[in-house]
């Protein structure tokens, strides 16, 4: 008989990295804010992950001091929403070093990112989406290393801390769709997506907590404006791309 356990289910992830102990194991490298990996450990259930902690956020001018770890949170439930799961399970919760994101470790390749699967190709059907989702959650950072190569063969988004300003402040390394149609099928999930805003269906009354109402607002116009448009953005400047690409 095998010794492996069978994969957990999403709500057994979410109750994992809920309610699970966290421990923590190291600082990860080159991150801007705090940024510690964990073993979370829950009823039997072990795995690695990620945790943001407020208090390491370093302060931004543009974005309200202390409300990087909410937006991580944010743009999971918009993955979710989307049903495109592009973010890794993420809550928002208590910790050793108090209030952060919580995220489920990806397992991947170490050596690759956007640009490198782009070249590799096998990725393709994840782009597209990806454009999209960072012009609804209006992504200020999206770098080709915030994307990762997961062992399980799929193209994962992460650090999503600099996200749903309402500002326009969309920078990115994928503009490779900018002024094409957005497809007709990710038209139709957008517009999915509004009707259950529209009719604040309970799965997304998270976001309350998680954003001010002027962001959700903002949040409600970026995608009225792409289903009426239906059209990928362009960039608008120079600004309109993260430094470094990377």
């Amino acid at each position: 008989m095998s010794d492996e356990r069978p994969a957990l289910g999403m709500n057994e992830i979410l109750a994992l990295l809920t309610y699970g102990e966290l421990i923590p194991q190291t600082s990860m490298p080159w991150s801007s804010n705090a940024t510690i990996l964990c073993i979370v450990a829950h009823e039997g259930n072990q795995a690695l992950a990620i945790y943001k902690p407020q208090r390491g956020e370093r302060p931004l001018w543009d974005f309200t001091r202390g409300t990087l770890c909410q937006r991580e949170a944010a743009a999971f439930v918009m993955s979710q929403e989307l049903k495109w799961h592009l973010v890794p399970p993420t809550v928002l919760r208590d910790g050793p070093y108090g209030l952060g994101s919580v995220q489920l470790f990806i397992e991947n390749d170490e050596e690759a990112h956007l640009f490198t699967m782009q070249q590799e190709g096998g990725f393709e059907s994840y782009l597209p989406r990806l454009a999209v989702f960072d012009a609804v959650i209006n992504n200020a950072d999206r770098k080709s290393g915030h994307c990762l190569k997961g062992n399980d063969g799929r193209l994962w988004a992460i650090d999503h801390g600099v996200t749903f300003h309402h500002e326009n402040k969309l920078r990115t390394v994928l503009w490779d769709f900018a002024g094409d149609a957005i497809p007709d099928e990710i038209m139709q999930e957008l517009a999915t997506l509004r009707g259950r805003i529209h009719r604040r269906e309970q799965s997304l009354s998270l976001l309350d907590t998680l954003l001010s109402p002027e962001e959700i607002q903002a949040l409600q116009r970026r995608i009225e404006r792409l289903l009426a448009k239906g059209k990928y953005p362009q960039p608008s400047s120079e600004r309109s791309y993260p430094w470094p690409p990377v």
